[in-house]
């Protein structure tokens, strides 16, 4: 049987509590379960205040929004990213400006974003690839100096810290995902976490497609109109009524994940010791949350048959992003081409493997002797 590379994770409570949700007569948002995930969410992060969207993607514009983007004004990330990370400024007008990234953590490199300032840059979006943490410390401290806000795309970072305190409490603003691939899911939904008080307000008024309705449920005002831009960005009852179940399991969860995680990272130090590949690098400072294992092979040309000899063992493994920078969308929105060694090389060379609650040491031997054989093979050759 095939080995697919995820497999969408039921904690056991998710369909009872649709149920509950259809009870309550409230399925359209932020009935009970949204304001518990939301709760759970400042509990979890220490964050001010937590939005529940209908996607990562949402809460990224909602950041865009919030941070007054428009035409001309400079976003600096990294280019190794999924899309959303920058369409959502793309989309107001403004145009991301890519730094290189990390030999080690895949993370942006922090020695480069300082260079990249200039009048027009209006934020610092760091995005924390694979749930280990960029280097916030200095981060912040640039932010700081040039008085421009750091936002987080920790879509890939529930549950994982930097220096004991948890990824998307850092930034002024911050957008985590439950989408069926992430650790915690939903099928599609994300979350806004706001950590500076002037952002709150204008957040739930640009959720509620931009009305006052919160005031309005709350009887500030005895009816609700139009007072600023916004969209229709909180998700269903239903998304948040299966979100709540993995919540609520959300430790075990992360604890069967990083279980998964650590069998590949024994299994391969071998490998990597004779040069076969590099595994994962997790700095000290960092405590990951397994959201996902990738590899690092020698060069494009192997990495694809890699991926084809894997795939002929019926084991889904999967490259990643095609750098933004490169992409036919980066080249029309984004800054003239630039050069990105470091980012062109780990996209080049990256492969992902299956990691999925449920996984057992069966399915990692296989996996892994599918690449020994595959690896070594080559070697001889």
């Amino acid at each position: 049987m095939k080995i697919t590379y995820n497999r969408p994770y039921a904690s056991g409570n998710e369909i009872s509590n649709i149920h509950r949700a259809i009870d309550d007569l409230q399925l359209s948002g932020d009935g009970r379960f949204g304001k518990y995930c939301e709760s759970w969410l400042v509990k979890q992060t220490g964050g001010l205040r937590a939005l529940m969207t209908h996607s990562a993607t949402a809460a990224l514009e909602m950041i865009a929004l919030l941070l007054e983007i428009g035409p001309s004004d400079e976003v600096i990330m990294p280019s190794f990213t999924f899309v959303s990370t920058a369409n959502a400024f793309v989309l107001r007008g403004g145009r991301p400006v890519f730094v290189d990234i990390r030999e080690d953590t895949l993370n942006i490199d922090e020695s480069k974003i300082e260079e990249a300032i200039t009048s027009r840059t209006k934020a610092i979006m760091v995005v924390h690839y694979a749930g280990v943490a960029c280097n916030m410390d200095a981060i912040l401290a640039i932010g700081k100096k040039h008085n421009v806000p750091v936002v987080e795309d920790a879509a890939h970072a529930i549950m994982a810290e930097y220096k004991g305190k948890p990824l998307g409490s850092f930034g002024a603003l911050s957008a985590f995902s439950f989408h069926e691939t992430k650790n915690l899911i939903c099928g599609e939904g994300g979350a806004l976490l706001v950590n500076t008080p002037q952002y709150i307000a204008r957040s739930e008024i640009l959720r509620e497609k931009g009305t006052n309705r919160k005031e309005f449920l709350n009887g500030i005002v005895d009816k609700y109109t139009w007072v600023d831009i916004g969209s229709s960005y909180a998700p269903s009852e239903l998304q948040s009524a299966f979100l709540a179940a993995q919540m609520d399991c959300a430790e075990r969860i992360s604890s069967d994940r990083l279980r998964i995680w650590n069998m590949y990272h024994d299994r391969l130090a071998v490998m990597e010791k004779e040069g076969l590949l590099r595994r994962p690098i997790v700095p000290a400072d960092c405590t990951h949350n397994a959201h996902l294992y990738h590899l690092l092979v020698g060069n494009e040309q192997e990495r694809n048959r890699l991926l084809k000899e894997l795939e002929q063992a019926e084991i889904a493994a999967l490259f990643h992003y095609i750098p933004l920078h490169s992409s036919p969308g980066g080249l029309k929105y984004c800054q003239p081409k630039v050069e990105l060694p470091v980012t062109d090389r780990i996209a080049a060379c990256l492969i992902r493997l299956p990691l999925w609650i449920g996984m057992t040491e069966s399915h990692i031997d296989r996996v892994v002797d599918a690449l020994s054989k595959s690896l070594y093979r080559t070697t001889v050759k």
